[in-house]
């Protein structure tokens, strides 16, 4: 009986089946590179407000974290200001801004305003804003510089490998509670000489089991 296939053809169907294994390989970093990468991630992309509040501004002025942010010592979540606390402000000066349109008609309409988030971590993550921030984790850790952010963005990834990297090596990262608000911080001496210092005077242990976060 002749020969149907050329003997080649075996060569050719292992490359073949090889080529396409290679491919899925390729395809499949890729897709996990593309989705975990920064701009999918919304990583310092600017988004729309119901009004345009610069944290630069604020911050410049000397207005502390916590006068917005209310509960980020006590709770989970750090807490979103009312519209009463930008018109503690507001009702004396810049009161005619066009800016502050959206503002104005919060309040005389007793209707919240709409932040659009930025930062966010998944519904099966838990995290809590009181718990790093009395642990000498500075908002800056994970925000970014917002002293520096005209419009407010996300400055990391806040995916799984960011967390555990602080959590696997808390001394890197930890400063005295009463620096954690502080924008550029610097620390008096050696990271390295201080953060094991302050790793055990505030007894921070090295969490990375999974039912940390995920409960």
């Amino acid at each position: 009986m002749a020969q149907v296939f050329h003997r080649a053809a075996n060569t050719v169907a292992r490359a073949s089946i090889a080529g396409l294994i290679l491919l899925l390989v390729l395809a499949s970093g890729l897709l996990w590179v593309f989705f975990r990468g920064a701009y999918t991630q919304s990583v310092e992309v600017i988004k729309d407000q119901p009004a345009q509040f610069s944290h630069k501004h604020h911050v410049n002025l000397g207005i502390d974290c916590r006068y917005c942010h209310t509960t980020v010592e006590t709770s989970a979540f750090a807490g979103l200001p009312p519209t009463e606390t930008c018109m503690s402000c507001h009702s004396q000066i810049w009161t005619h801004a066009d800016m502050l349109e959206p503002v104005r008609a919060s309040l005389a309409e007793n209707r919240p305003l709409q932040w659009t988030r930025v930062n966010w971590v998944p519904d099966y993550v838990y995290f809590n804003h009181s718990i790093h921030i009395n642990k000498g984790i500075g908002c800056e850790s994970c925000h970014g510089r917002v002293d520096r952010m005209p419009l407010v963005w996300r400055a990391k990834t806040l995916l799984m490998e960011f967390c555990l990297e602080c959590h696997r090596n808390p001394e890197k990262h930890i400063r005295p509670r009463e620096e954690v608000f502080t924008m550029g911080y610097q620390p008096k001496q050696s990271q390295s000489t201080l953060g094991p210092k302050l790793v055990a005077e505030y007894q921070v242990r090295k969490l990375t089991d999974c039912y940390t976060c995920h409960r």
